[in-house]
């Protein structure tokens, strides 16, 4: 578990919900939605769609959109989910791209919290090729301390790979973390945090910036 999220995404998960009561934005609704089931909300609506894309094509048509929106339990009514697509299928073909559709999606986050956030990144990932995997982690993340490794239920690889999974979409546990999923990883948690001077030093603070 990464310092301080579980917090944040209670926090998260409270402040979504919170304003859902005062939006009427449908794109913002959605977002809320995912919001209030904390950081991995998004990620698992994206989950969801992939399951769902039998023909592997990465894109949705109106029906599987809506079917999804179901599926996760999404509060939408159909006019909603019309406006909703209408937004995301610019070029008015039918079908959306998801991988678009979650970015879009993805809480918008400031440049300072980006640069922060890629520092982090940037520290991790030692070997520098884009990509945070086990190797890159020895010697930068300390497994002392955790519970699982000091009464001997994990070992250094496991709890490695167990916080790998943390940033992961949960359909792709490869145990390697591209800078897009740990950025959409830490956009759901600023999303929690009003502040980007507060965000920053989160961040300092967790990873010894």
């Amino acid at each position: 578990q990464m310092p301080g999220t579980a917090r944040h995404d209670q926090e998260m998960a409270i402040q979504a919900k919170r304003n859902l009561t005062k939006t009427t934005d449908p794109v913002e609704r959605l977002r809320l939605q995912c919001l209030a089931r904390g950081s991995a909300g998004i990620k698992g609506l994206g989950r969801v769609f992939r399951i769902m894309d039998d023909d592997n094509s990465r894109t949705l048509d109106f029906k599987e959109f809506v079917k999804g929106l179901n599926d996760y339990a999404m509060m939408i009514d159909k006019e909603e989910a019309q406006e909703i697509f209408r937004v995301f299928d610019k070029d008015g073909s039918g079908t959306i791209d998801f991988d678009e559709f979650l970015v879009t999606l993805r809480p918008p986050m400031s440049k300072a919290r980006k640069e922060i956030v890629m520092q982090a990144f940037r520290k991790l990932d030692k070997t520098g090729d884009g990509v945070i995997t086990i190797e890159d982690l020895r010697g930068v993340y300390n497994v002392k301390h955790h519970p699982k490794y000091i009464n001997g239920d994990w070992t250094e690889d496991q709890v490695f790979k167990a916080f790998l999974d943390n940033f992961d979409s949960p359909y792709e546990k490869d145990g390697k973390v591209t800078t897009e999923e740990f950025l959409n990883y830490y956009a759901g948690v600023s999303a929690s945090i009003d502040t980007d001077v507060y965000f920053i030093v989160m961040m300092k603070n967790a990873w010894k910036l």
